[in-house]
This record gives structure tokens, C-alpha cells and sequence, in this order.
């Protein structure tokens, strides 16, 4: 048995042996939300915390909880091949090039969602390996499961357990349980106590470019503008690797005969309407003003010849932060793209330090590697926090307790369907992550990712390698720019989400097991002829696909809205609506949620469908978003016959402020009176904000079924 102790609403800790080494949590350092947390519904564990057990194993612990028949289990961060990890075998460990379904992926986090209505964290810098129920003791085996494979076809390679194991490293770990009720009140909880969500800069929510590698300023210049001369929206340009006057490994200094005049360049570009957002990798090149500095504070291996700092050393992070600000922030850049934090083992391509690689402060290479993209994340948080300045950018490995740091997962992996995957999983565990656009094979591959792209945490088109444009296939660029500008007008009710998440924990972008109960989606499949019996979920292929769906391929945007995406070949697709009535955000078509619908859809759309009595704020589309400084006009858009209410957030959506309450929250209703006159209202419900200073005027319609 454990000692639990309750330490926060709903929040129980135990600490089993005596854990060493620096812990994500610990990295964070973020105060737990603990008054929102208190106005959250009162829960407890769906089981006795004596049935969560420990014993000691061959140079590890082992943590067994207890696991429903039917359970299913969620999270364990940015996994790409399944959402439900039941059954499964998951190897938490940074890798860059998570191809198989191990559970290596960007962002391992050590935290699983139960449908039963609980989570469980285990805070380590170490691998952590997470048994799904794919352990069966002895005593635990029931003769009723043992089957005949060559007399009959219910013999099943995973077996039912009755436990989730844990492997933990010998020295022990810090666990946390987490209540519900529900899952998504278990999600919510984990964001909070680990900080609450972040809230990008508005600017961050608009459109994103990156140019390839080698492009000058000049060059930058003009791509830019042809966003302007073709009526694109964008709001921010990424540089690749060639801004540096060298890269693999890395200077953090600029190209001078690139970018002569940075300063210059990025203050051109601010007043076109753009942001810029550099590139970079950890590793130090010898050629950086850096490299004498951070040398004594590396480790013992080095990446392509470059230096890799021991970035907990509060000595290097300073020297960081200096160069950085001295050199980017300081003249206007707006944010980094942090790649190659992760590290890969894939034959012949083993690039990052190893395990037994050796730091100045005592943690190893395993640990170090774990811990990485949480530290670069941190360290860029900090010095945009310490000038007062918002900032939004990528990272390409992270951990847990990220949900406040303003970074959004991405791979070099390019399947569109494990893309979507990504985007739904990465809403059990703190995580944002973008299903960036690269490159297509056809107009119709463009268009279906563009669309996708723009319903996610950062609305990204990366042109590093083949140049590729919005503008790139010109038989559907009317399709591409209407998406984008889509993109735009959504921004208010966009960054009203992220700023539920950062208030409340919820996440912006979610997974169908946070938005329907399991008896809800099993009611729901229920009404639909099934041709293939449920089994539990495996890929051996030896012994049978996975025949259940996990309706990984559809996710909710907020509160009203969801999305169901169609990938290329697809015409038609099968949607799960929760209950209620919706509508086709642009089709006004009607359809009785509890249920699952066919849709079809040509190119020109992504099947979005908008609540009843859902109320949306929108603006209109714009080249870029509008500074603080600027107001524009905002329409309330009431959709259906219900009558309906939402949120508004409104603060300067650049600097750090609403922390100390500049910010507002407005309730809109849209209510009918007796003789069917529609009316709406605006009251002011929070903060200090009276009005919300970024529109000069509302308006409404109501009884909506389209955009």
C-alpha cells in the first residue's frame, strides 16, 4: 500500500521511495490553480487508494492500479497510432521518429485518462513504462478466458487484465492521482494543477508562413507581400536554418550576408503586418560568441560537433537569455521554432547524446533528453515573460506539466491521418499540437490539410524545403484562401477557448472521450448496424486488426464547434455527433445529435458542424490580426432555433497584463420573447475591462444555420 495525502481539490500525491533528479514538475515550477480547482465539482477515485499497490522488481518498482473490464485509457501524450492505449505496451521515451507503436513519441508524457473518471501522473525524468492491462498475473487468470485458437475464433492475444502496471526506475518516483467525474474533468484538473493553460498572444492565432531554408531578408520581404497582393491572411514569417551564420550546429547569430540589417529587416516586416519567428536547435556550434561560455556547463558528448548545454544550470540559461535577447528579442523577434530537442534511434541515424552521456549537474543523458524540450520551452517563456511580452512559437519534444508554456508540438512524420490522431491525443495530456502543412501530391491533398491546418492550435504552411505557397496549386486557391480567411473571422471565439483553458483547464481543441460519456458514444453506436464484433484494441497483425472504432479522426473546437475532417480519396465519412441538434457550419444542413451521420462533401468543404443555440463571435477577415491599438467590428452569430449564450475574453492579447487583472469577460445571450422577437445582450462578468476594447461595435443575427 501507499500513504496518499491529498495536496489540492481532487489532486492526491504519494511518493514511493526516494526519487532523484530534477522532475518535469519541478522544471515547470508552475503554482497550481487552486481556485479554480476549488470551484470545480467535488470528486473522488473510483477506487479505494489501498488498491494501488508497489512491489519491488529486478532494478525497478511496480505500480499496479485497478482496471475495469471494458476501461479504457487515454493520454500518454503526443501518441500517433491509437487514441484508447488499452491492451498496449507503452515505452514513454523522447524519440524524433516515432514510427511504431511503442509509445516513443516527441512528448511521452507519464499521465493516463480513465473513462472510469480518474488520471495518474508519475512525475520523472526517467522512462517510464506503462502496462495497459497487457499483463496478466496467474492468480489473476480465469479458465473462461483460455481459449482454443485451432477450435474456434475467440481466442484474442491480449487477454483480459484486471490491473495497469507501472514501471518505475528503482529509486522511486512522485505519483499524483487525479479525480473526475467525468475524463474531462480529470483533463482539466491535470491543467491546472500544473498551472492552467497558456494564453497565446492574439497574433499567434492568425496565419503562419515559413519560408525556405536559405531565403535572404529581401527574399522573406517579398514572399511576404505576395500575401498582401493575393488577399491572404498572415500574421507571422519562420525563418529555417539559414538565418545563422551556421547551422548543424548552430551560432544563434545572424547571416550578415542574408539578413545585413536584421534589426531593420524585422522592423519592415512588423509594419507589413508580420511577426518573425527564428529557428533553432540546442547544439552550440564553436563558431557562436557562446561557445566558451557554455562550454564548461555542456555535457560530455556533443551533437554534430556542437556543445549541448546543461540548460538546468542557472549560469547557462543566463548566458542563453542574454544572446537571445541581445540578439532577437531585443530588435522584435516575435518567438522560436525549437527543433531536434528529442533525439532519434532509428538505425544509422542515431544522432542525439546517449544515456550515459554525463551533465555538470548530475543528471545523465536519459534524463537529460527526457527533459530538454521542457527546459528550452522554460527558458524562451521566461525571457519573453521578463520583458512584459507575449510569445507563441514550435518545439519539437516536451513533457509533463506543459499545458502553460506558449509551444506547439510538430514532427518531421507527414501522414495526414496520424496528423489528426496527434491533434485529439495530445488533448488528454497539457499538450497543443499542430498538424502543420508541408508539401502535397495533389490539389486535393493541399486542400484537405489546409483545411485541417486551420481548425488546430497554430494554422502553420512550413515552406523550408520545397517552397510551397497557399497560392501552389492554383486550381484550388479560392478553396485555400477561403479557409484561411475562415481562419480570421473565427479569431475571437478562438482565443476565447484558449483563454477558458488557461482560466479553467479545459482544453481548446478536444478529443470525442472529453466531449461524450463512454455510455454516450455506446448509445451512439448502438443505433448504427455494426459488421464487426468489439474486441479489445490491438494491432498484432498476426491475431486480427482492431476492429473498434476510436473516432480519432473528428475532435471539438471549444464548445460549439465540431470538426471532421476528410483525407484524400474521401468524399464521404461517418461523423459521431453528441446529443442535441447541429448544423452544417456551412451547409445549414440539420441533423439529431446521439447518433452517428454520413456526410458527404465535395473539395470545397471539411464537414463543421455548430450547436444549437450556440452563439458565435466573429470579425471580418483581415490581412493580418489587429494590434491592441486597433478596433474592429464584432458580430454575434446565433445558429438554430434555441436560444443560446457564450463567452467572450478580451484583454490587449500582447503582453502579460491580464495577470493582474487587464482583461474582461462578457456573457452574450440571445433569448426569445413570447412573440418570437429575437433579442441579444452583453454583460460585463469578470475582470477589470468594462468594455471590450479591441471592437468598436456588435451586432447580431440570429436563427443562423450557415456561415
Amino acid at each position: 500500500m501507499i500513504p496518499w495525502k491529498e495536496i489540492a481539490p481532487g489532486v492526491w500525491k504519494a511518493t514511493v521511495g526516494s526519487p532523484e533528479g530534477l522532475t518535469p514538475l519541478q522544471v515547470i515550477g508552475a503554482a497550481p490553480r487552486l481556485e479554480a480547482m476549488a470551484h470545480m465539482e467535488p470528486a473522488r477515485l473510483p477506487f479505494e487508494q489501498s488498491e494501488i499497490t508497489v512491489e519491488a522488481g529486478p532494478g525497478c518498482r511496480i505500480v499496479s492500479l485497478p482496471l475495469g473490464e471494458t476501461e479504457k485509457l487515454y493520454g500518454m501524450g503526443l501518441q500517433f497510432m491509437r487514441m484508447n492505449h488499452r491492451g498496449r505496451i507503452r515505452y514513454l521515451r523522447v524519440n524524433s521518429d516515432p514510427k511504431q507503436d511503442t509509445g516513443e513519441t516527441h512528448a511521452p508524457v507519464p499521465f493516463y485518462v480513465s473513462d472510469r473518471g480518474y488520471g495518474f501522473l508519475i512525475d520523472t525524468s526517467r522512462i517510464v513504462t506503462v502496462y495497459g492491462g497487457a499483463t496478466l498475473r496467474t492468480e489473476d487468470t480465469r479458465d473462461e478466458d483460455i481459449r482454443d485458437r485451432n477450435q474456434g475464433s475467440g481466442w484474442k492475444a491480449t487477454m483480459t487484465s484486471a490491473h495497469v502496471e507501472v514501471r518505475l526506475p528503482a529509486e522511486g518516483a512522485d505519483l499524483y492521482a487525479f479525480a473526475g467525474p467525468s475524463a474531462a474533468d480529470v483533463v482539466s484538473r491535470y491543467n491546472l494543477f500544473c498551472g492552467g493553460g497558456v494564453l497565446p498572444p492574439k497574433w499567434g492565432l492568425g496565419f503562419w508562413h515559413r519560408v525556405p531554408t536559405l531565403y535572404s531578408a529581401e527574399q522573406t520581404m517579398e514572399e511576404a507581400l505576395e500575401f498582401r497582393k493575393r488577399d491572404f491572411p498572415c500574421d507571422v514569417i519562420g525563418l529555417e536554418p539559414g538565418w545563422h551564420s551556421a547551422s548543424y550546429p548552430v551560432t544563434y547569430e545572424w547571416a550578415r550576408e542574408r539578413f545585413p540589417d536584421p534589426a531593420s529587416f524585422i522592423r519592415d516586416m512588423r509594419e507589413g503586418g508580420f511577426r518573425v519567428n527564428l529557428w533553432e536547435h540546442p547544439y552550440v556550434s564553436p563558431k557562436s560568441g557562446l561557445y566558451s561560455s557554455l562550454k564548461p556547463l555542456s555535457g560530455s558528448y556533443t551533437v554534430w560537433g556542437g556543445l549541448a548545454p546543461d540548460y538546468t544550470i542557472p549560469e547557462a540559461q543566463e548566458a542563453y537569455k542574454k544572446q537571445h535577447a541581445e540578439h532577437h528579442v531585443d530588435i522584435g523577434v516575435a518567438g522560436y521554432k525549437l527543433d531536434e530537442c528529442d533525439g532519434s534511434e532509428l538505425t544509422n541515424n542515431s544522432w542525439m547524446f546517449p544515456a550515459h552521456a554525463k551533465f555538470p549537474s548530475g543528471l545523465d543523458g536519459e534524463q537529460m533528453r527526457q527533459l530538454y524540450g521542457l527546459l528550452f520551452q522554460k527558458m524562451t517563456d521566461e525571457l519573453y515573460r521578463s520583458r512584459n511580452t507575449r510569445t507563441y512559437g514550435l518545439v519539437r519534444a516536451s513533457n509533463a506539466a506543459a499545458s502553460s508554456l506558449p509551444s506547439v508540438l510538430y514532427s518531421d512524420l507527414y501522414d495526414h491521418r496520424q496528423f489528426i490522431r496527434a491533434l485529439c491525443n495530445a488533448s488528454f495530456s497539457g499538450l497543443l499540437w499542430t498538424p502543420e502543412v508541408r508539401k502535397a501530391g495533389s490539389a486535393e491533398e493541399w486542400v484537405r490539410r489546409i483545411q485541417t491546418v486551420v481548425f488546430s492550435p497554430l494554422a502553420m504552411l512550413n515552406a523550408w524545403g520545397d517552397g510551397t505557397k497557399p497560392w501552389s496549386f492554383p486550381e484550388v486557391e479560392p478553396i485555400v484562401r477561403h479557409y484561411i480567411q475562415l481562419r480570421m473571422r473565427l479569431l475571437p471565439y478562438l482565443y476565447t477557448v484558449f483563454a477558458q483553458y488557461r482560466e479553467r483547464g479545459v482544453p481548446p481543441f478536444r478529443a470525442m472521450p472529453l466531449v461524450m460519456s463512454a455510455d454516450e458514444i455506446a448509445a451512439a453506436e448502438a443505433q448504427q448496424a455494426r459488421t464487426e464484433a468489439d474486441v479489445l484494441n490491438t494491432t498484432d497483425g498476426a491475431y486480427g486488426k482492431r476492429k473498434t472504432k476510436e473516432w480519432d479522426d473528428q475532435y471539438m473546437v471549444g464548445d460549439a464547434l465540431l470538426v471532421a475532417p476528410l483525407f484524400t480519396g474521401e468524399s464521404e465519412r461517418e461523423v459521431l455527433l453528441p446529443p442535441g441538434v447541429w448544423y452544417g457550419l456551412e451547409t445549414g444542413e440539420r441533423y439529431d445529435g446521439g447518433q452517428i451521420v454520413s456526410i458527404r462533401a465535395g473539395l470545397e468543404r471539411i464537414p463543421v458542424f455548430v450547436k444549437d443555440g450556440s452563439v458565435l463571435p466573429l470579425i471580418a477577415s483581415l490581412p493580418n490580426v489587429p494590434s491592441s491599438t486597433e478596433q474592429v467590428a464584432l458580430e454575434w452569430v446565433h445558429f438554430g432555433a434555441s436560444a443560446g449564450e457564450a463567452a467572450l475574453y478580451d484583454d490587449d492579447g500582447e503582453t502579460y497584463d491580464y495577470e493582474s487583472g487587464r482583461y474582461g469577460w462578457w456573457q452574450a445571450m440571445a433569448v426569445r420573447d413570447a412573440g418570437g422577437r429575437w433579442t441579444g445582450t452583453m454583460r460585463h462578468i469578470g475582470g477589470t475591462f468594462q468594455e471590450p476594447t479591441a471592437y468598436k461595435s456588435v451586432s447580431w443575427r440570429f436563427e443562423q444555420t450557415r456561415l
